[in-house]
């Protein structure tokens, strides 16, 4: 029976070690440059007008390939994104910061050993909601978009920008959008 046992652990052990070394874990992060497109707000008959905010995102990434030119690449990550509102004579700005945890499902294509473009869908679950107005309520599903560069720097750090563009509604009651430009740093192990 311990025989057995050890036969079966170390096939085990074997096989994890196998996959381990076709599919890559990582981490990264970066810089998001976020705005919310489509209508404008208004607040007790005042007009106010997006502007793009900078803030950050995070998480975990893997990369399966699929040969040697195709891999997906599936990531959870936390976003935050949002924008900052302003209207002409009036002292006070509307900050609207919503974060999500985002799950961009990519199909990553390799252009040489060196660069990718990546594009897919990307789910997004809303977390948090902090504005210093009370504006319209936010959805808590985002869905979207995403386009972008990969550059590999080593074998295991790698570079990204990408652009993601919301396909739903981000509030019940206002016509807008999310809309984001990532550029991030990440490791695999």
């Amino acid at each position: 029976m311990k025989k057995n046992l050890i036969t079966i652990c170390i096939i085990l052990i074997t096989t994890l070690s196998a996959h381990a070394q076709i599919v890559k874990l990582g981490i990264k992060t970066g810089v998001n440059y976020a705005n919310q497109n489509g209508s404008d707000i208004t607040v007790n008959n005042v007009n106010y007008k997006s502007e793009a905010i900078t803030n950050y995102h995070f998480g975990l990434v893997a990369e399966l390939p699929l040969g040697e030119s195709f891999a997906f690449q599936p990531e959870v990550l936390y976003s935050s994104v949002g924008a900052n509102y302003k209207a002409a004579g009036v002292l006070a700005d509307i900050n609207n910061e919503l974060g999500y945890i985002t799950i961009p499902v990519l199909a990553k294509i390799n252009l040489s050993k060196t660069f990718s473009l990546d594009l897919g869908p990307q789910a997004s679950f809303l977390v948090s909601n902090k504005e210093n107005v009370l504006l319209d309520d936010p959805k808590s599903f985002d869905f979207g978009a995403a386009a972008g560069l990969g550059i590999k720097v080593t074998k295991s750090i790698f570079l990204q920008g990408r652009y993601v563009v919301g396909l739903s509604e981000a509030s019940t009651n206002a016509e807008i959008k999310n809309s984001v430009v990532q550029v991030s740093a990440g490791f695999y192990f």
